[in-house]
C-alpha cells in the first residue's frame, strides 16, 4: 500500500519505517527542510533502539523516502497519517493547531478518496473537528479515522511491530477495511484488532495512559507512606504484584513519572473533564502528588547538608525522563537540577544519550561528564534520576574512590540496602530505609 505519514517525530517517525518494513510505500512528510535533508542521507533525527536498522535498511530498498511537500504526500498516499505535536496548552488541554492546521491543508489539496488517521494523542471529538476542517476546503470524498498509538519509548520499533492490540476508531466501513489490511501483517499471533467508534478510540487512549500515571503515583503515595511507618515498599510492591488482579508491571516507586506521554494525556483528559463539566477528582491528585515527587529527595540532601548547598558539587546519573530514550520532556531530573542550582549546588551530570538535549537548556549552568565517573570526581554526593542498566551494578569502591563523599542519593531504588550498608555508603532511596 502506499502510504503518507505527516509529522517525523517518535511516532511519526517509527510509523512510517515500521510500515515500510512490512512492504508499503512510505512517503513521510516534515516541514523542517534540514531535518528532511538528513533523514534523506540515513540520518536517524531520534534515539530509538533497532529503529535506525529498520531505517536503513527501508531507504535502501527505496520504500522508505521523506519530503516537505504535503501536496507530494496526498499524491502519494491512499491513507495519510496525522502523527503531528499536540502539545500541551497554558490551561493543561491538547493544543489541536497542529492538526487541524495540517487537515485544513489537506482540505486545500486533496483530489480523490483519502483515509485521514490520526495517530497523534488527541482529545475526544478531534475526529470530527479534523472531518469539519477539510470538509470546509473541500467536496472531495474522504474519511478520518482514529487509530492511536501504543508505543513506549525505549521499546517503540517493537510495540509496532508486535502490538498488544490495535484500536481503529472508525464509522467507515470502506476506511475501516483499509485500515485492517495495512495492520494485517502485525497480528497474525493472534492479538486482536479493535474496532470501535471515533469517540471510544479517542478516550481509550486518554484513559490507558491516565490509568498508569495513577498506578505509578498510588506506589510512589505508598513508598513515601512506607518511610513514615517503618515499612519496606519493595517488599509491598511484590506482595501486592502478585495479586492478579493488579499485576507487577507499573508498581516500582520513584521519583515521579515525566515524558511526552503521561504529563501531557492526564492534564489534557483532566482538561476535558472540565470542558464537559466532570471533575476527574483522581487525576487532579495524580498530578498534584506527581509534581511533589519529582521533587521528594530536595528536602532529604537539604537535610544531608544542614540545610546549606551551596558550592556544594553534586552529580546526576541520568537526564532522560526513563532508560532507551534521549527523551527529557518533563524528566524529573530537570526539576531537580533546577532546585539545586537555585541553592548555589555545583553539579556535574551524566547520561549515555541525553546529554545533548540537556545541554541545549541549561548551557554552561552545569558540567557534563563522558562517563558515568568521570560525573563523581570530587562530588559530595551522587543522586541517580534515571535507571539506565549501565547504573545497576557499578564498581562500588571506583564510587568511594572519585567521590569526597560516599553519598548516594536514589530516585530509582537501583541498589540492595544491606550491599550498600556494608560498602559503607549512605543510602537513601524511594519508600525504604535510610542507611548510613
Amino acid at each position: 500500500m502506499n502510504i503518507s505519514v505527516i509529522g517525523t517525530g517518535y511516532v511519526g517517525l517509527v510509523t512510517g519505517t515500521c510500515l515500510a518494513e512490512t512492504g508499503n510505500n512510505v512517503l513521510c512528510i516534515d516541514i523542517d527542510k534540514g531535518k528532511v535533508e538528513k533523514m534523506q542521507q540515513g540520518i536517524v533525527p531520534i534515539y530509538e533502539p533497532h529503529l535506525d536498522i529498520l531505517f536503513e535498511r527501508n531507504i535502501k530498498a527505496g520504500r522508505l523516502k521523506f519530503s516537505t511537500s504535503l501536496e507530494e504526500g496526498l499524491n502519494h498516499g491512499d491513507i495519510i497519517f496525522l502523527a503531528l505535536p499536540t502539545p500541551e496548552d497554558e490551561d493543561g488541554s491538547a493544543d489541536l493547531s497542529y492538526v487541524l492546521g495540517a487537515a485544513k491543508d489537506i482540505g486545500r489539496l486533496i483530489t480523490d478518496y483519502k483515509v485521514i488517521v490520526d495517530k497523534s494523542t488527541v482529545p475526544v471529538g478531534t475526529a470530527d473537528l479534523v472531518k469539519s476542517a477539510i470538509s470546509k476546503e473541500t467536496s472531495v470524498d474522504f474519511d478520518v479515522v482514529s487509530n492511536p498509538e501504543f508505543l513506549r519509548e525505549g521499546f517503540a520499533v517493537d510495540d509496532f511491530l508486535k502490538p498488544e492490540r490495535i484500536v481503529i476508531g472508525s464509522s467507515s466501513d470502506k476506511a475501516t477495511s483499509l485500515m485492517e489490511k495495512l495492520y494485517k501483517p502485525f497480528v497474525r499471533s493472534g492479538n486482536p484488532i479493535i474496532v470501535m467508534d471515533e469517540k471510544s478510540a479517542e478516550l481509550t487512549k486518554y484513559a490507558a495512559n491516565s490509568f498508569l500515571a495513577t498506578k505509578i503515583t498510588f506506589m510512589n503515595e505508598i513508598a513515601n507512606f512506607c518511610e513514615k511507618v517503618g515499612a519496606d515498599v519493595d517488599k509491598v510492591r511484590v506482595g501486592m504484584g502478585t495479586d492478579s488482579r493488579i499485576g507487577k508491571r507499573f508498581l516500582f516507586p520513584g521519583i515521579g513519572y515525566g515524558g511526552s506521554c503521561f504529563p501531557k494525556d492526564v492534564k489534557a483528559l483532566y482538561k476535558s473533564g472540565q470542558e464537559n463539566n466532570y471533575d476527574f477528582s483522581i487525576l487532579d491528585a495524580v498530578i498534584e502528588v506527581n509534581n511533589s515527587q519529582k521533587k521528594v529527595l530536595i528536602p532529604r540532601i537539604e537535610k544531608y547538608f544542614n540545610n546549606d548547598l551551596k558550592n556544594i558539587k553534586i552529580a546526576i546519573w541520568g537526564l532522560a525522563f526513563k532508560p532507551e530514550t534521549d527523551d527529557i520532556r518533563e524528566a524529573p531530573a530537570l526539576y531537580i537540577i533546577e532546585e539545586l542550582l537555585d541553592k548555589g549546588a555545583q553539579i556535574t551530570v551524566f547520561d549515555p544519550e541525553a546529554a545533548n538535549n540537556v545541554k541545549r537548556k541549561f548551557g554552561d549552568k552545569i558540567q557534563f561528564a563522558t562517563n558515568m565517573y568521570d560525573a563523581l570526581d570530587n562530588a559530595e554526593a551522587l543522586i541517580i534520576c534515571t535507571e539506565w542498566s549501565i547504573f545497576r551494578t557499578p564498581n562500588f569502591m571506583e564510587l568511594k574512590s572519585r567521590m569526597l563523599n560516599p553519598v548516594i542519593f536514589d530516585g530509582r531504588n537501583l541498589y540492595d540496602i544491606n550491599e550498600m550498608k556494608n560498602e559503607g555508603f549512605y543510602y537513601s532511596s524511594i519508600g525504604r530505609q535510610t542507611v548510613s
